[in-house]
């Protein structure tokens, strides 16, 4: 059921920023909101507490958002409000990001490395990974030093490892195996 919720908002979201021509101005905007209720925990509960009326909701959200994001954002977040979805926004988003992404065939990834790639290689990377897939790629770059060496890219539900952890594991179980 709440997929199905977070479906038909994330859609009608979706058109609305299909017909402004805000696609990237409302991505920008959800991500922004989410932000602010990860960053204030306390402000995202008050957002979904029955408690507080909605009306009372929606003046603190038109006071904390006031001209930082657009009217089509603010109206989506009262619409929410006004018919009890706002513990849906998480999903909503997610789904918003996808149609997004479908609608400009593109896909959205990270690669993982021991150590920051610089924006060339991160560049050279996802035209690579454009052409196998034929989908323009966008990579977000993970540090992470434990894979040692090489890159770990994922892609949707793909995991392309190239790292050197997952090369010496993979010696280790074949020297094992050799020695038994």
């Amino acid at each position: 059921m709440a997929e199905l919720v977070e479906r038909t908002y994330a859609q009608a979201l979706f058109d609305i920023a299909v017909e402004e021509n805000k696609l990237d101005v409302l991505k920008e905007e959800i991500t922004f909101v989410l932000d602010a209720f990860s960053m204030y925990p306390d402000f995202y509960n008050l957002y979904n507490t029955p408690q507080i009326s909605k009306d009372e909701k929606k003046k603190i959200i038109e006071e904390v958002f006031k001209e930082k994001i657009s009217t089509e954002m603010m109206n989506f977040l009262k619409i929410l409000l006004d018919k009890r979805r706002t513990n849906c926004l998480k999903g909503i988003a997610k789904v918003f990001k996808k149609l997004l992404n479908d609608y400009k065939n593109m896909i959205e990834g990270t690669v993982t490395t021991a150590v920051p790639l610089k924006d060339e290689e991160k560049l050279r990377i996802e035209n690579k990974l454009s052409i196998v897939t034929g989908k323009k790629i966008k990579l977000e770059n993970m540090v992470d030093p434990s894979i040692i060496g090489g890159v770990l890219v994922k892609i949707g539900d793909k995991v392309i490892d190239g790292s050197l952890e997952s090369r010496l594991t993979e010696m280790q179980k074949d020297l094992a195996q050799i020695l038994v």
